[in-house]
């Protein structure tokens, strides 16, 4: 099966809770504070394996999750990292924040990585807050968490060519004679539910890639037959062979089938209309394909809403009739045209731009709100890594936690919004009284 969207799941690890000690031995003057600092939790990393074609893989784990680091240990030892979790993905492959839609990364190159959820950085033992006022501090930092989120994967497939058309126009049939695919050929439509690639050589050396997308027809790029799910895979192609079929078995007008196709290629993209595509009138080996291509080329040159009057080159795949002709044609076209930028890396540059760092888009730290109960609420990413890394078990930690809520200016907040001393503050399931 052929599986080219999935949603998956991450969960980076969690880093080591650093530990609160202190060393008491004979020979050692002084002792004093000896926990250590927590390891680093594992991140997920995606890692392109050129060996998949597919991400059904993912149809059956969805959920992935790193390991935690190790918590600090006595007498100054640090807890273990706990190792990335690397995770296969195939060449082509689109990576999307399902929540937000940012576009974390497009991956093509094999043994390309992208780290999609950073593991938390371990939390800081006793033996760093250690000072001339408090030389021996019960207070120690958890692990930060790690970084949790959904993600879309899209599967865009990696081809120098692909092939469009109507269903039944003849493009499973061209790519089996010219590469070594072995694509699903019957006489009826959409006989292609998935799309097929193959290598096409050529006798002097040149090689490219080329891809038969399964049909297109009118309305395709609002969800009409199969071309919505497949239209995604023409985005990485560089040249477009058009295939219309010419023998008129079908009883439709070629050219209106060249302009409908068009069409749909351009409200899907309207840079898919900017790529070099060549013309390929095939079943030329029918009786009336001459006729029929003939009458095309006649609408064609009449057409004045064409940018460029495309090339036409007629074939016959059961025949062999104008197949070098058109892979050698090809060819010189992949040799002068660059890689285009798909829609991902587009969006991709334009997230950049919006986010680039000004001091007037800085988050605040946290935010205030008043529950039903009256109880004062405080959120925000900032706020709530800080508390998750507060060691509640201690005095010291949670009086640490005090003074950098005082510090953010938490306190100040309170009483501009009338909070009055003995209120009840609440950060996640944690709950305490406002002190003036």
């Amino acid at each position: 099966m052929f599986v080219d969207q999935v949603k998956i799941q991450v969960k980076a690890g969690k880093g080591g809770d650093g530990a609160v000690a202190f060393r008491r031995e004979k020979y050692v003057p002084n002792g004093g504070p000896a926990g250590g600092d927590g390891g680093k939790g594992g991140s997920v990393i995606l890692k392109v394996d050129e060996g998949l074609r597919t991400l059904m893989d993912f149809r059956y784990h969805r959920i992935f999750k790193a390991k935690p680091g190790q918590n600090g240990m006595i007498k100054g030892m640090y807890g273990r990292g706990a190792k990335d979790l690397y995770i296969a993905v195939p060449q082509g492959t689109t990576v999307i924040d399902n929540e937000t839609g940012e576009i974390l990364g497009d991956l093509v190159e094999n043994g390309e990585e992208l780290v999609v959820a950073k593991g938390g950085r371990g939390g800081r033992g006793n033996i760093h807050f250690a000072s001339a006022k408090n030389p021996a501090p019960e207070i120690a930092e958890n692990g930060e968490p790690g970084i949790e989120r959904e993600l879309k994967l899209e599967l865009k497939v990696l081809a120098d060519v692909g092939l469009v058309g109507f269903p039944s126009v003849g493009k499973s049939t061209l790519l089996s004679v010219v590469t070594s695919a072995k694509p699903k050929i019957a006489d009826y439509h959409f006989t292609t539910l998935v799309p097929n690639l193959g290598m096409v050589r050529l006798d002097d050396g040149q090689d490219f890639v080329m891809a038969d997308l399964p049909g297109l027809i009118e309305g395709a790029s609002q969800g009409v037959g199969l071309g919505i799910q497949f239209l995604r895979h023409v985005e990485r192609t560089r040249v477009i062979l058009h295939l219309v079929d010419m023998s008129g078995t079908e009883g439709r007008d070629p050219f209106e089938d060249y302009l409908k196709i068009n069409a749909e290629l351009e409200k899907y993209d309207p840079e898919l209309l900017k790529r070099p595509q060549i013309v390929v009138a095939s079943k030329m080996d029918m009786p009336d394909a001459e006729k029929n291509l003939a009458e095309f080329k006649e609408k064609l040159a009449k057409d004045k809403t064409l940018p460029t009057l495309p090339e036409v080159l007629p074939i016959s795949s059961m025949t062999h009739q104008g197949l070098d002709e058109l892979l050698h044609k090809t060819a010189a076209l992949l040799e002068q045209t660059p890689a285009f930028e798909t829609m991902a890396e587009k969006q991709q540059k334009e997230q950049e731009k919006l986010y680039e760092f000004t001091p007037e888009t800085e988050e605040k730290a946290f935010t205030l709100t008043r529950a039903a109960d009256a109880t004062w609420v405080l959120s925000g990413e900032k706020l709530e890594k800080l508390f998750k890394m507060t060691n509640l078990d201690h005095e010291e930690s949670m009086m640490r936690f005090a003074r950098q809520l005082r510090g953010m200016g938490v306190d100040e907040e309170l009483r501009s919004r009338g909070a009055q001393n003995g209120d009840l503050v609440r950060i996640g399931n944690f709950t305490f009284e406002f002190v003036e």
